[in-house]
């Protein structure tokens, strides 16, 4: 397999960024040639350009190894386990809109997804299913960025959703900017979540989660015991509010198309893990309204 000629002119710009001891540069040309499905090694006469594996493959999430970001200070991560051309959409939406990496994990063989690796865009493929919880804290603890978006397939960008809510992070006013969430009820002993729109919120969804990467780590990040999406965000939430941080909703240019997590799930199971998830959150915070965001 030979390298095409805008790899060859990624390795010439990284020997001239060597030979200028410009060494981060090199690096980041490095991964870039590596992004495209190549491996560069410095020889006598120059460089030799290797095909190599364009994806690793992992048996376990704790074999994840780093999943270099790049240049770019925040990722958009997703988990996907089937319905691939739905997220090979989505991923489009993203390059269209915003500048950022994006990271996918994806459970069983990626198929399409391969064709969307590029420069910005890395895959990590694992061989079982390991539930949501412990892969998006896979994803948490590997990618390089400073900040994180854990994000649902289904969820589309239509315009820039980066700018503003990276603007919003780096106040540190907020660990966490989302799209959608909400108030808990009180008045159904915290069995339901109230949309109060854009503004300080108790919870926010997966839909689309972004946040600093080291304070959802300090955090303890997801449950491993979540084995399904669906409260699993919530759960969450309250744990960076028990954590003293705060979460903001912000009206963002993205849509939701089909949410196959939900409406394509056995129903049975679905709502099984959702009981299960929930049950957690009113064991551990039920009752504990000094962790809430001020009513509204």
């Amino acid at each position: 397999m030979s390298a095409p000629d805008s790899v060859h002119e990624l390795a010439k710009a990284r020997l001239a960024a060597r030979a200028e001891k410009n060494f981060a540069l090199s690096d980041q040309l490095r991964d870039e040639i590596a992004a495209q499905g190549f491996e560069v090694v410095d020889s006598a006469g120059g460089y030799e350009l290797r095909p190599k594996k364009r994806f690793p493959t992992y048996e376990s999430t704790r074999d994840i190894r780093p999943i270099n970001s790049g240049k770019f200070e925040i990722t958009v991560a997703m988990i996907i386990d089937g319905f691939q051309e739905d997220a090979v959409t989505t991923i489009k939406t993203i390059k269209e809109h915003s500048q950022c990496a994006i990271a996918i994990l994806v459970v069983g063989d990626p198929g399409v997804l391969v064709n969307e690796l590029d420069s910005r865009t890395s895959l990590v493929q694992l061989t079982e299913d390991f539930g949501w919880g412990e892969s998006a804290n896979a994803l948490l603890r590997n990618v390089t960025s400073e900040f994180i978006v854990i994000m649902d397939p289904s969820t589309r960008f239509t315009g820039d959703a980066i700018t503003p809510v990276l603007a919003e992070l780096k106040k540190r006013e907020f660990v966490a900017v989302g799209w959608r969430g909400g108030l808990i009820n009180l008045e159904d002993d915290w069995r339901s979540v109230d949309d109060k729109g854009a503004g300080e919120v108790d919870v926010l969804f997966s839909y689309f989660l972004a946040m600093h990467r080291e304070d959802a780590l300090a955090a303890r990040g997801f449950s491993n015991r979540a084995l399904y999406y669906r409260n699993a965000d919530i759960e969450f939430s309250l744990n960076l509010r028990h954590s003293n941080g705060r979460l903001l909703q912000m009206d963002l240019p993205l849509e939701q198309d089909r949410h196959h997590g939900y409406h394509d799930t056995d129903p049975e199971y679905r709502d099984a893990q959702s009981k299960k998830n929930y049950d957690r959150i009113l064991e551990r915070f039920r009752g504990k309204t000094a962790i809430l965001s001020p009513r509204r």
